[in-house]
């Protein structure tokens, strides 16, 4: 079976996976990646850029090429290896419990339970909970469902097509060590450098076809494009920025404003801040369903550029032979 193919089947199979069942409650492969990354920290740590960089070397290296030797040990049994790239598939893309976190803290608002929304929200994003109103709440699980359509589904599914079972290991062992070390804070700012850098260029590709696809999916094509190019540049993060601003224009609200991060208020810009209203309880439903659509389109993309490409190479491949007038030989 051809490797475009089996990613195809791989791929479709393990996003169903994870649309039906999420992520396992115990012994999920991430949480394993993460408690290894953190035993490298400990022994490589010092306030110091190269020993950052020598652990996302050791840490993303290490996953990326762990999946390559897998990859090959079973690149002759087309069904293994099928199985080998849906397991993958599904184990790094969690849009499924991103929508379930989502909902049960927007459920504890609906429900008038701010203090239940505060204690559920660490577990969706890192801001300081207890500085959130019920609309700040809000407004910070629509921005986090925003930017996780991005990280924990779309980027993944691009550098699976790109680079098969390696490339969907390698995306989310970059995007876990940005989200352990990547930080602004005195102990990660130098050490988590190298981190941060890789996740920004590993999450291009797939932010932007997030926007694009929210752009699609949204049901508000103008607006979406609209916030997209007028306020995607003003955000922090490169990658970020893109997807906020466009879900934030296909659902009608303002993201952004003012945070709280580890204890530090930043004061980022106002995203669709012209059009767009404030984040409301119910938003939550409507960005957790735009972020499915989203997912399953970019399934679709992902497949289709990943069976088009081996098209063309077949193509190019394949000798030609000479051309003839058609008239017979005398």
């Amino acid at each position: 079976m051809r490797a475009d193919r089996i990613y195809a089947y791989g791929a479709a199979a393990g996003l169903i996976g994870d649309l039906l069942l999420g992520d396992p409650r115990r012994g999920h492969p991430v949480a394993a990646f993460g408690r290894a990354a953190a035993a490298v920290e400990h022994r490589l740590w010092r306030d110091d850029r190269g020993r950052g960089a020598l652990h996302t070397l050791v840490c993303a290296g290490g996953a990326a090429g762990g999946a390559a030797l897998a990859a090959h040990a079973v690149r002759r049994h087309p069904a293994a290896s099928v199985a080998l790239t849906a397991a993958a598939t599904w184990s790094v893309v969690g849009g499924t419990s991103l929508g379930r976190e989502a909902r049960a803290i927007g459920g504890a608002l609906a429900a008038g339970d701010v203090e239940l929304a505060r204690e559920r929200l660490p577990h969706l994003c890192g801001r300081d909970p207890q500085s959130l109103d019920g609309p700040g709440i809000a407004r910070a699980v629509v921005e986090s469902v925003a930017e996780n359509t991005s990280d924990a589904v779309v980027g993944a599914l691009v550098w699976g097509a790109l680079a098969g079972v390696p490339g969907l290991v390698g995306f989310r062992a970059a995007n876990t060590l940005d989200a352990m070390v990547g930080h602004k804070s005195p102990r990660y700012r130098r050490y988590g450098w190298a981190s941060a850098r890789l996740d920004d260029l590993a999450g291009w590709p797939g932010a932007r076809l997030t926007a694009l696809l929210a752009v699609t999916a949204g049901g508000r094509p103008r607006e979406a494009v609209r916030a997209w190019r007028a306020d995607a540049a003003k955000h922090p993060s490169p990658n970020a920025g893109p997807v906020e601003a466009a879900f934030a224009g296909a659902l009608g609200v303002r993201l952004g404003g003012t945070l709280a991060y580890g204890g530090r208020v930043e004061h980022r810009p106002v995203l669709n801040g012209a059009a767009g209203r404030a984040v409301e309880t119910a938003d939550i439903e409507r960005a957790v369903r735009l972020s499915r659509r989203v997912g399953v389109l970019a399934l679709g993309v992902t497949v289709a550029a990943r069976l088009g490409a081996a098209a063309v190479a077949r193509r190019a491949r394949t000798p030609h032979g000479p051309r003839t007038s058609g008239r017979r030989a005398i």
